[in-house]
């Protein structure tokens, strides 16, 4: 089959490799039929190269039609369509129990302290073969696919494996009150699709904040109120405050992560590590701090007192500085993690109808053969063409 194969800093090709095949009788073979694009995926374009193998296949937001299934798998059937959580979990542990399936106990990579194996997401989580390929193997086949119904365009499903769940987790960890003001740093595709499901739940007023003029006019159209952070700077905490009765918003979505603008030091000490042997920049990568941090010190900054800061941007530093003295003089609360996509699962698929109300249909900016994926990632990560959301088509 086809897939799309990691060799390098960003160098990332369309090699053939072996098809997946039945190994546990729970397994489950789907044809992909479409895979997204991550802002997560650039982080392996870019500073995680130390946990990654030249020919680690890529990718965790997939969907297809099942083609084969193991033994033991009543659950699905060939032919069923399905949406593949980037959560690896086993549904039936005591984490997945507790609705914490990026927690589950099964797949956890204990190797590394970390939680649920991901999809197509280095040695740190598991290193699973990913999605943006042609087949794809699929474990718990009883309980980790998401059946939808066949009819509508892809579209309107393939964002329940990471961007819906993920954006809901964030507004839902962000505790908006009904009516109040929510301020979302980032307006990629998680930024962009929170501020949607804010709006959709009954937030007053979201403000969406970005650098880049496209994204900024696709929030301010689904009525969203943008500040251009360039335009802005050093005072964009003064004007958000003067938006927010002088007070701050009442929760702060930081949808940034380590792709944050703002630290030339720590970006300057993430490429620092790629140039080392790959054991020796792993170890530096889990014991230095090499974010940059703007983004999440801007959101304890502007939010509210008693406030709440929801992260959903991914961080992958170990010693990174918190302004703690802040945080706790503000009473602010944290909220961060993975998304435990099945969690939210029941949720979201009620809102993916003709009606639309999340614009899912049409959330896609490009539509790209696997074939081209190389040229993709170039793009988006220099957040070319208008790229919000890219979709492989294998």
């Amino acid at each position: 089959m086809k897939a799309l194969t990691w060799h390098g800093r960003r160098d990332v090709r369309v090699d053939t490799v072996p098809d997946p095949a039945i190994k546990d009788p729970t397994d489950v073979i789907i044809k992909v039929t479409t895979s997204g694009l991550c802002g997560s995926d650039l982080h392996l374009y870019e500073v995680l190269g130390p946990f990654l193998d030249v020919g680690d296949i890529l990718g965790h937001e997939p969907m297809g039609i099942v083609q084969e299934v193991g033994p033991e798998v009543t659950a699905v059937r060939a032919g069923d369509r399905v949406v593949i959580p980037f959560n690896v979990s086993c549904g039936t542990c005591h984490t997945c129990e507790q609705g914490l399936h990026s927690q589950c106990e099964t797949t956890q990579v204990r190797a590394y302290g970390s939680g649920a194996s991901l999809f197509g997401y280095t040695k740190l989580y598991g290193q699973v073969p990913g999605g943006q390929a042609e087949l794809l193997r699929v474990p718990f086949g009883n309980n980790l696919p998401i059946m939808v119904p066949h009819g509508p365009e892809d579209d309107r499903f393939v964002f329940l494996s990471d961007v819906l769940p993920t954006a809901w987790q964030a507004v839902e960890y962000a505790a908006v009150p009904e009516g109040g003001s929510l301020v979302v740093l980032g307006l990629g595709p998680i930024g962009d699709m929170s501020c949607r499901i804010a709006l959709h739940r009954g937030a007053g007023r979201v403000i969406g904040v970005d650098l880049v003029g496209e994204r900024l006019t696709r929030a301010r159209r689904r009525g969203v109120h943008v500040l251009d952070l360039a335009g802005h700077g050093k005072h964009l905490a003064d004007v958000i405050r003067d938006l927010t009765d002088g007070r701050g918003p009442d929760a702060v979505i930081d949808a940034v992560g380590m792709e944050a603008h703002g630290s030339p030091g720590a970006k300057l000490a993430a490429r620092a590590t790629n140039l080392l042997p790959s054991t020796l920049a792993a170890k530096m990568m889990e014991h230095v701090g090499i974010d940059r941090l703007h983004a999440l010190h801007l959101a304890i900054d502007i939010v509210r007192r008693g406030g709440t800061v929801s992260l959903s941007g991914v961080y992958g530093g170990q010693t990174d500085p918190l302004p703690l003295l802040t945080m706790f003089d503000k009473q602010i609360q944290l909220r961060m993690g993975q998304a435990n996509v099945h969690r939210w699962v029941d949720d979201i698929l009620p809102l993916l109808t003709d009606d639309d109300p999340l614009g899912v249909d049409t959330f896609a900016t490009h539509h790209v053969p696997l074939t081209e994926a190389p040229g993709a990632y170039e793009m988006f990560q220099k957040k070319q063409d208008g790229a919000v959301k890219v979709l492989f088509k294998p």
